[in-house]
């Protein structure tokens, strides 16, 4: 889906369906911030769903290690600075005054990676600051689940089914199949299989990383009926 089915994304979960959420993650990051918010570094920006409610408030930078997820987040945003990245080794040598990371965390399935993409954050992140970490899933909160959707637009239509389960609940990974249908403009019809394998970690040990990265760390509660019910917040010292 972020590669050769990147054009399929916003079928997959349209930028409108953001609006709810866009607006809890910007109340948390300027709650949270010791200093006015006014550019956000987005890291793991994916198709820019997020990014196209912020934009409305803040100047933002967006990252994403998918060339395909930017190219089709520059049609929806085209005005935001688009960045090809990695959140572990990300050095852009300037500070935001927040850094927001969406469920593109999730794909960190090692501490030591999901270390590495906290001490960005930091790296980036202005005294003062704050950066709000959005997993789908901490260990205390996991279920095993099923999901469905899709939509259609500019004459192509899609179907999902995700399915998401946990062949050992002893490491730090779990895993999200999905199954797409695909009808392109002349009808026809397609199935792919689309397996990810994400990460999982306790809440103690998201709050100690984002402490051991410099940052004063908590937890709040989600958005209510949102996937797993967890986000992180660090604040950087003054």
């Amino acid at each position: 889906m972020y590669g050769e089915f990147a054009h399929w994304f916003h079928l997959l979960t349209p930028p409108h369906e953001y609006a709810v959420e866009a607006d809890f993650y910007a109340r948390v990051l300027t709650e949270s911030a010791e200093i006015p918010i006014g550019t956000i570094l987005e890291l793991g920006s994916g198709g820019g769903n997020n990014a196209s409610h912020l934009k409305e408030r803040f100047e933002l930078t967006l990252v994403d290690l998918s060339e395909e997820m930017l190219e089709l987040s520059r049609v929806l945003n085209p005005e935001l600075e688009h960045i090809q990245g990695d959140m572990r080794t990300l050095r852009l040598g300037r500070r935001f005054d927040a850094v927001f990371v969406h469920d593109a965390v999730c794909y960190m399935t090692t501490e030591v990676d999901l270390m590495a993409a906290i001490e960005t954050t930091f790296e980036h992140c202005r005294p003062g600051g704050a950066a709000v970490f959005a997993p789908d899933w901490a260990t205390e909160s996991f279920e095993e689940s099923t999901d469905h959707g899709g939509s259609d637009g500019d004459g192509l239509g899609m179907r999902y089914l995700e399915w998401v389960w946990d062949p050992d609940p002893g490491d730090t990974t779990y895993i999200a199949d999905y199954a797409y249908l695909l009808r392109d403009r002349e009808g026809s019809v397609r199935a792919v299989h689309d397996r990810h394998i994400c990460g999982i970690f306790p809440r103690s040990t998201w709050l100690r990383l984002i402490e051991g990265a410099g940052f004063r760390a908590s937890r709040r509660p989600g958005i209510e009926d949102e996937t797993g019910m967890d986000i992180f917040v660090g604040v950087k010292p003054v």
